[in-house]
């Protein structure tokens, strides 16, 4: 089977991409300088698929560490690009942090996939290039507006640079290669085991880690940021899909680069959500009434950056990559508080 790298293979994605792929029979080289992630989270995906692969520590900042991951292993043939800061709020606070370690480091592996000859690439892409949508379903097809924070910015920017790049015709630099590029709406939940999850540094920034950390006391208390948006309940309505479902995709987009001529050609974008937008009060009733626990939450201001709603309309993904969806927004909660509760008794993790 071909030989897949992943950045930013022990993140929160990235884990269950290189679960997924192992089981999928591919060969995987993972890359992480764990700033947001933890390095025994390489055991754990061992455990879980029953398989090894090799992990490395780099800074895709650092390019020369890059190299020696490459010169080291050789023969990639796909990279699935995941390594970026993601957090809206602390992207807000701290821009120029965000454009330096999500493009420079994206520019890096570009450099290197034409150095080493890596013909495929799959890009971690987001909802946030939408902007705030005035139709909160949107296709790949839909405009790209300002997006809301400076995280949004640097997938946009991401995503320009990639189309750029494979379609500027010269061919001594970009000979066969071909992106893919995934827009993610909101990734939540856990792998079934319960071992394997999103490994939140501080504060969570995104809302089902605070709801889980609020459910096991970590947190005093969740703050609802809004609650006079122009929505059903009047909090932010978002497309929340299981991060086993976004990993699949990627096993998906990798076999789909994979064929001698993909359709849409050297370049292809694809959503990954369920389709179905849930707002913030939806997201916790589901929590409370899954597991059976009472949140304790409160409404707060509103939070620069965010997006009132938006959803995906899914139909591309499931055409051309043969995606299909299997988890439920109750697996979603459900899984979600196995892995938090799994934390609080494990001290490796």
């Amino acid at each position: 089977m071909p030989k897949v790298l992943l950045t930013g293979s022990t993140g929160y994605i990235g884990s269950h991409t290189v679960v997924a792929l192992l089981e999928a029979g591919y060969q995987v080289v993972g890359v992480d300088n764990y700033s947001r992630s933890k390095p025994a989270i390489a055991d754990r995906i061992r455990e879980i698929a029953q398989k090894d692969y090799h992990q490395y520590q780099a800074d895709l900042t650092r390019k020369e560490e890059l190299a020696k991951v490459l010169e080291q292993e050789g023969d990639i043939s796909c990279v699935i690009h995941f390594a970026a800061f993601k957090a809206v709020g602390e992207s807000t606070q701290h821009p120029l942090f965000y454009f330096q370690n999500n493009l420079v480091g994206q520019m890096n592996l570009m450099k290197a996939c034409e150095e080493y000859g890596i013909p495929g690439m799959v890009f971690s892409s987001s909802c946030t290039v939408y902007g705030n949508p005035e139709q909160t379903q949107v296709t790949e097809d839909s405009p790209l507006l300002e997006t809301e924070s400076p995280y949004g910015r640097t997938k946009a920017v991401g995503e320009a640079l990639l189309r750029d790049w494979v379609l500027s015709g010269t061919p001594a630099r970009t000979a066969g290669q071909r992106v893919v590029a995934l827009r993610y709406f909101n990734p939540v939940g856990a792998h079934p085991s319960g071992r394997l999850g999103e490994c939140t540094v501080g504060v969570p920034d995104n809302l089902v880690p605070y709801i889980t950390q609020t459910a096991m006391g970590l947190r005093k208390q969740l703050t609802v940021f809004g609650n006079d948006y122009p929505t059903r309940d009047g909090t932010c309505l978002r497309d929340y899909i299981h991060v086993c479902d976004i990993a699949q995709a990627h096993v998906d987009a990798v076999r789909y680069l994979d064929q001698n001529a993909a359709p849409a050609g050297p370049w292809s974008v694809f959503n990954l959500g369920t389709g179905v937008g849930q707002t913030v009060l939806e997201m916790i009733q589901a929590f409370e009434s899954v597991n059976h626990l009472h949140l304790n939450w409160n409404f707060g201001p509103r939070r620069p950056g965010d997006v009132v709603a938006v959803y995906a309309n899914n139909q591309r993904a499931a055409r051309d990559l043969g995606w299909k969806i299997q988890y439920s927004l109750e697996d979603m909660m459900r899984t979600a508080w196995a892995w938090e509760q799994n934390q609080a008794s494990d001290p490796v993790l």
